[in-house]
């Protein structure tokens, strides 16, 4: 990308945020607000101009940002995990932002936030994941800032504790032995609140939550976590038709972490793999099917030189935006391996997510 192909990407996303934050985290009831991270993840992938096309359409699904209810103060605690006040969680962080570095905002929270890791089935880490990447590349970016304060507000709201987590070590396994040795609840009826809490009742629950993550170096848990992406990308050929819509966040949520890592001391990277690896967990368990099976068609999968663009670009013309996201991680993890199959896991998720009417 040339420079001012970069600089136009950037003010695109810029023009896109403050849009979108107009807007609140969730619209019809509980679905979060996609559109940051799909245009975060447009943007990225050379498709900056179709963010104004793709934008036009979404925002017609959303609602109004909502009204606040107070300040949050020392107090915060309490707020935690209390949906009804996104609107004052976002003018806190807007304010801790506008005080102090990002980085220091996000060293701060960052820890605080981790034990809630799946709030919201996993979106607000995943939206912070894609603001932080976005600061990375961008430089600070002053709606860049304003967009990973409205992530950290959106996983604040929405803080969920796991049931049955228990702290301690695990037997150290790969992360696709470990992904596999998941348990799933019986009754996969119903949506995200509903599923979770049979979790606490859940044989052999406590044990797959453990993380299973070496206790070494930080490098051992960087490749740990990165393996963690990798394998959960992989997995949805042979689960992905159990849910293909919350499947993705199998792989999207470790995504999101692993593109946090670099702006994080090393001491949080343990707790952060951690983390990661529960949410992929938390989803396994409560949306995988017991049964792995593969597409029922034959899919044709971008080869050549080009391939990641041509998914990628396959994504964005389906349009959905768990389609974007997931093709967004499955090339990470393409670019990372040089495996096509990760390219084929994306295909597959085009292929099996109704596309919207």
């Amino acid at each position: 990308m040339t420079a001012n192909a970069a600089s136009d990407a950037i003010q695109t996303l810029d023009e896109a945020y403050q849009r979108l934050h107009k807007t609140g985290p969730e619209f019809e009831g509980w679905l979060s607000n996609h559109g940051p991270m799909a245009i975060e993840a447009m943007a990225r992938h050379g498709h900056a101009g179709d963010v104004d096309r793709w934008l036009q359409s979404y925002l017609r699904r959303l609602e109004d940002f909502p009204p606040g209810s107070g300040p949050i103060g020392a107090d915060w605690r309490e707020a935690l995990g209390n949906p009804r006040r996104i609107a004052d969680w976002t003018v806190f962080f807007l304010a801790e932002v506008a005080d102090q570095p990002w980085r220091d905002v996000l060293g701060t929270w960052w820890p605080r936030l981790l034990p809630g890791a799946v709030a919201s089935a996993t979106h607000g880490i995943i939206r912070v994941g894609h603001a932080v990447r976005a600061l990375l590349a961008d430089g600070d970016d002053p709606d860049h800032v304003a967009e990973l304060a409205h992530g950290l507000a959106y996983w604040a709201a929405r803080w969920q504790p796991i049931p049955g987590t228990e702290v301690r070590q695990a037997a150290v396994l790969t992360p696709g032995a470990a992904l596999a040795a998941v348990p799933r609840i019986a009754d996969q009826s119903g949506g995200f609140r509903v599923r979770m809490p049979r979790l606490a009742e859940l044989a052999g629950w406590p044990a797959a939550l453990a993380a299973p993550i070496p206790r070494g170096s930080a490098q051992e848990t960087l490749a740990w976590l990165t393996g963690l992406a990798d394998a959960a990308v992989f997995g949805y050929l042979e689960y992905g038709h159990g849910s293909p819509v919350m499947l993705v966040h199998a792989a999207t949520a470790p995504a999101a972490v692993l593109r946090t890592l670099p702006a994080l001391n090393r001491d949080l990277w343990a707790a952060s793999a951690a983390a990661a690896w529960q949410a992929a967990a938390v989803i396994t368990a409560i949306y995988a099917p017991a049964v792995p099976g593969s597409p029922a068609t034959p899919l044709t999968v971008p080869a050549g030189p080009a391939a990641a663009d041509t998914a990628f670009a396959q994504a964005v013309d389906h349009g959905d935006e768990h389609v974007i996201k997931f093709a967004d991680a499955a090339i990470d993890v393409y670019d990372r391996t040089g495996n096509q199959a990760a390219l084929t896991a994306a295909v597959y998720a085009a292929e099996i997510v109704p596309r919207e009417a």
